[in-house]
């Protein structure tokens, strides 16, 4: 587990151009330094009609289903708030939220009294063409009781998504860094930046590799390579709405490498493992020598399921890997409006976070600052260490404006994905 909120400055190494684009961050979250008060949640009238309203209501929770520990935990939550609040959870497993924000933008041009999603995992460009279109419920996150102890001070990406204000209109459940994985008795010097990573993949053709874009965690290595491949000088356009002078310069490096690159990965860079958890079973099984996730937890969580071997390590770029916040949402059409705020509250509580963060259960890492917690709360975050833990987490960089996502897919496709 981390032992501590991120600090701002951490978000990014303390050069001139990060430390403009950290203020164009905080510029955009004006408010991110004052702390929240409880009386700004609404009175307790005013949530405990809400309490009244989702009684015997339905929530149609769309959530990514691609691991074990991801469903059975949200089983877990569906079934606290049946029991406490009267509340059912449905949990309609996807593999794309963009499938989502289709099916509410269908939904809102055709019916949208008879939605079919109440609540949905969410972030970064998907978050952006929902709240542009006004697919979203809301402002609602900050009215949340349990927003109170959201770490919005040491973690500004709680109210900044893909470096869009959040504005109230998504809730953060959970934090995220590009991390890598090895087993050390196959791999005895782990690539600790791009460069290395890029001579390891040369002195090892056909075992390394990426999770094919779409995927999420193959998109975020293409946006790792962007910004370790661009001058400082430039970063700062990363963090501003993409232009076609600024994709067409920028990206450039990106194809470069990737065509030098393509020839030393497995299958020759013509075919892609289909997502990170097919890459990490690859890695497993010998076939690959490395992997990538999303959760920093993953490679301890997976040892301790029995799913790794015990020498399997995670590491970072000593540089910085991107770092992000991943959140929960309310679609416009959503009928259950009353009750996908209820389970919000519960997933954002000290008991559901500590239960998430826990690496046995799922190793999530929590949006609260645990420290501000009472002690009795603060107790749901203990933790025994782990083998295959981060020894030290490296600075989180900054996710580009979710605008860039789209594009880079686009022409990673254009160009590799026949």
């Amino acid at each position: 587990m981390k032992s501590g909120p991120t600090r701002l400055e951490d978000l990014a190494p303390a050069s001139p151009t990060r430390r403009t684009a950290l203020a164009w961050l905080a510029g955009a979250s004006a408010s991110v330094q004052a702390l929240v008060s409880v009386a700004a949640h609404g009175t307790p009238a005013s949530w405990q009609r809400i309490l009244d309203q989702a009684r015997g209501q339905t929530v149609y929770f769309h959530a990514w289903g691609g691991a074990a520990t991801v469903n059975s935990y949200i089983q877990w939550a569906g079934e606290q708030v049946r029991q406490r609040f009267g509340v059912t959870v449905v949990h309609v497993k996807i593999q794309d939220a963009a499938d989502v924000v289709k099916q509410v933008r269908n939904q809102k041009r055709s019916n949208p009294r008879r939605g079919g999603v109440d609540l949905v995992w969410i972030n970064g460009a998907n978050f952006l063409t929902m709240k542009r279109e006004g697919l979203l419920f809301g402002p609602f996150a900050e009215e949340l009781p349990s927003y109170a102890y959201v770490d919005t001070q040491g973690q500004p990406t709680t109210r900044l998504d893909f470096s869009e204000p959040v504005d109230g209109m998504e809730a953060p459940w959970g934090m995220a860094q590009l991390t890598f994985m090895a087993d050390a008795k196959r791999v005895s010097q782990p690539p600790q930046n791009l460069a290395a990573w890029l001579a390891f993949a040369a002195a090892h053709p056909g075992r390394t590799s990426y999770p094919r874009p779409p995927d999420f965690h193959g998109t975020t290595f293409l946006k790792q390579l962007l910004l370790d491949l661009t001058p400082e000088s430039d970063r700062h356009a990363f963090y501003k709405e993409v232009t076609v002078d600024a994709l067409t310069r920028l990206t450039r490096p990106l194809w470069n490498t990737l065509d030098g690159l393509h020839p030393h990965l497995w299958r020759q860079g013509r075919q892609f493992p289909s997502s990170a958890a097919a890459q990490r079973q690859m890695m497993s099984d010998g076939e690959l020598l490395l992997a990538m996730t999303f959760n920093p937890n993953e490679v301890p969580n997976e040892i301790a399921a029995q799913r790794l071997s015990k020498s399997t390590i995670s590491f970072q770029f000593k540089g910085g890997t991107i770092g992000n916040t991943h959140f929960l949402a309310i679609p416009i059409t959503a009928q259950a409006k009353a009750a996908a705020q209820v389970l919000t509250n519960f997933l954002l509580s000290p008991e559901a976070q500590g239960r998430k963060a826990d690496i046995d259960v799922w190793g999530d890492p929590t949006v609260l600052d645990v420290r501000r917690l009472s002690a009795a709360d603060q107790a749901f975050f203990k933790s025994k260490p782990h083998p295959g833990q981060l020894q030290a987490r490296a600075p989180a960089l900054p996710e580009p404006h979710g605008s860039w996502v789209n594009p880079i897919q686009e022409e990673w496709s254009r160009r590799y994905g026949a």
